[in-house]
């Protein structure tokens, strides 16, 4: 298992459960064992799913992780397979299958997880620009699902407290709808602050989810 992945998994979990007051031994457990189980993917995904059923206190989660799951196997599963594997018909046939899984948290996980490769600083600018695009024309579904980012840049280099009250009076996209402040609060603070995450859980109007998914973000930065 990817050791950022496991250290952004563990430790996002460990803050939802505290923020909703229930216990997370046994889904730590049981998620850890899916994430580091070494088989096809489709049977993994359905070992996942499987999890979630039997933990609902984490539901909110199931999405996100699965993107987190996604990582994992680009950056760990598909090293121990041949060289091609993400070519071959074979994967193209489990991303026809999956294509209604997951996030937009998979494209910053991939930023985020490039900005460590090139040993660059993340920023919403070069992440908008230079990883999605979405300047150029070819680029335009791209433009229309992150518009939300594009038009409210400024909020990046504001505080926690306006990310969060300002995303309570937009009228947001679908795709962004639950993600747009953990992906700003990111942006604004990306290193691990203890500070930016106790800002996040008193302004937040969905404190566990978001606090999860910002420690989960930071944490796999930080490797």
């Amino acid at each position: 298992m990817n050791k950022a992945v496991e250290k952004a998994l563990k430790a996002s979990i460990k803050k939802f459960a505290e923020i909703e007051k229930i216990d997370s031994q046994n889904f730590l457990n049981q998620i850890l064992e899916v994430f580091n189980w070494e088989g096809n993917f489709l049977e993994k995904t359905d070992k996942f799913d499987a999890v979630f059923e039997s933990n609902e206190g984490f539901e909110e989660l199931k999405e996100v992780y699965f993107d987190l799951m996604m990582i994992n196997f680009f950056t760990a599963d598909a090293a121990k397979l041949e060289a091609d594997y993400l070519d071959s018909e074979e994967w193209a046939d489990i991303e026809e299958q999956t294509l209604d899984r997951g996030t937009e948290f998979l494209n910053l996980l991939l930023y985020v997880n490039e900005c460590k490769d090139e040993h660059i600083q993340p920023s919403l600018d070069d992440f908008l620009k230079e990883f999605l695009l979405v300047d150029e024309d070819e680029f335009q579904d791209e433009f229309h699902i992150y518009e939300d980012l594009i038009s409210n840049q400024a909020l990046a280099e504001s505080s926690i407290e306006d990310i969060c009250n300002n995303a309570g009076l937009m009228n947001l996209n679908e795709e962004m709808e639950e993600l747009f402040v953990p992906f700003m609060c990111f942006f604004n603070q990306p290193n691990i602050d203890e500070k930016s995450i106790e800002e996040l859980e008193k302004f937040s109007n969905n404190a566990s989810f978001d606090v999860a998914l910002y420690t989960l973000i930071v944490n796999f930065n930080k490797i």
